[in-house]
């Protein structure tokens, strides 16, 4: 098990506000699960993926990242789960932009004290992976965007993490380009990758096994279906 989630609360206070985002919430996720966390705005959705990214604390209950409790883990502790354990592809990319392609990527590893030598090896390897090995030395601007999310990917996919996080990750890209987008998900999900989907699309949602909703902070359902098949890749670069 990947994500185990017993009886999460997250609660937030304001002077005299007190606001309930998560009311009690258990979920887990096994390894090599493709899940879609769903739910309209305001449902508790991004809290508890912000908990599963170790982004917030639960105010209640324990959550176990690949049967380790991280509920309780001292700031460092969590940033360094985050950076071995996790990767992380957001809507906005996050691609630092004067850094090459290859050093975007080289970036969580440099974190965690790869070496030179082999974090250029691995940068280099996850961009031929998703297509972009001849662009390593690109800038992001030279680059269109479903290009930069392949770069994020391949960024995420860098120190070989037990947990893909996509936070709305084809929100800035066109349909052609989401299809490409989620045809590498796809298929990192066919080679075992345990990826986690948050999304408000349901075209998005039908590329997961399972789709978890979430409303009014509470799981509203937890059902599994039949994916969607990604075209091929195809991918020239």
């Amino acid at each position: 098990m990947v994500v185990d989630i017993r009886d999460v609360r997250r609660i937030y206070e304001t002077g005299d506000i007190v606001f309930e985002a998560l009311r009690g919430v258990s979920v887990q996720i096994m390894r090599g699960e493709m899940v879609a966390l769903m739910g309209p705005s305001g449902s508790g959705k991004t809290t508890l993926m912000q908990i599963i990214g170790l982004l917030d604390r639960p105010s209640h209950g324990t959550y176990a990242l690949g049967g380790r409790d991280v509920t309780t883990l001292t700031e460092n502790e969590r940033a360094e789960a985050r950076n071995t354990d996790i990767g992380f592809v957001f809507q906005a990319f996050h691609l630092l932009p004067r850094l090459s392609l290859v050093e975007n990527v080289e970036v969580p590893l440099t974190y965690a004290g790869v070496p030179p030598r082999e974090r250029r090896e691995r940068a280099l390897h996850v961009l031929a992976r998703v297509g972009l090995d001849s662009k390593a030395r690109n800038l992001p601007s030279q680059i269109s965007g479903g290009q930069k999310q392949r770069v994020a990917i391949a960024r995420a996919l860098a120190g070989s993490p037990r947990l893909l996080l996509a936070d709305e990750p084809t929100g800035n890209l066109d349909t052609r380009t989401s299809e490409e987008v989620m045809a590498f998900f796809s298929e990192l999900h066919r080679e075992g990758t345990t990826v986690v989907l948050v999304t408000h699309e349901q075209d998005i949602g039908a590329y997961a096994e399972r789709v978890v909703r979430v409303r009014d902070g509470v799981i509203e359902s937890d059902t599994r279906q039949t994916p969607r098949v990604a075209a091929p890749l195809g991918v020239t670069g």
